[in-house]
């Protein structure tokens, strides 16, 4: 059995929103499962108003975004001149990365230890709360410190 992973994250790569479910789900069935969720808890996000997006989320559900929601879509591809083998970091694109890249780190997440999808999407907002913390601790520890 295996797992996707639908993130709608901020510009510092922290999640807003995390949907897991089975692999054969397509990504914009997913990403219409992450507005499902953000639907539940009212207005959560009112200061949203653009979203880059990977190629997979072109097309329809790109649309329905505009049209819904009233956001700008961003779709962000692959650079021409890339040939596949060869990696190159692309605008935003990395953020998401990194955010996935961060919970290697958490040994439950480092592999796919959970049988109920939603022990992953605990686990996932309970590393991302972990990695928050930890980075105002270092922003009020440098704050307080004298300087000089």
């Amino acid at each position: 059995m295996g797992r996707k992973w639908h993130l709608l994250v901020d510009t510092q790569g922290f999640v807003l929103k995390v949907v897991v479910s089975a692999a054969n789900v397509s990504d914009p069935a997913g990403g219409r499962l992450v507005l499902a969720a953000l639907d539940l808890f009212g207005p959560e996000l009112p200061r949203l108003t653009h979203l880059w997006a990977d190629a997979a989320y072109s097309g329809t559900f790109a649309d329905e975004l505009r049209a819904q929601q009233g956001w700008t879509v961003e779709i962000v591809k692959r650079l021409q001149e890339q040939p596949p083998q060869v990696f190159q970091v692309q605008p935003h694109r990395w953020i998401v990365e990194r955010t996935f890249g961060g919970w290697g780190g958490f040994r439950r997440l480092a592999k796919d230890f959970e049988y109920h999808l939603e022990s992953s999407e605990a686990l996932i907002y309970a590393s991302m709360s972990h990695l928050l913390l930890r980075r105002l601790s270092r922003i009020a520890h440098a704050s307080s410190s004298p300087a000089g």
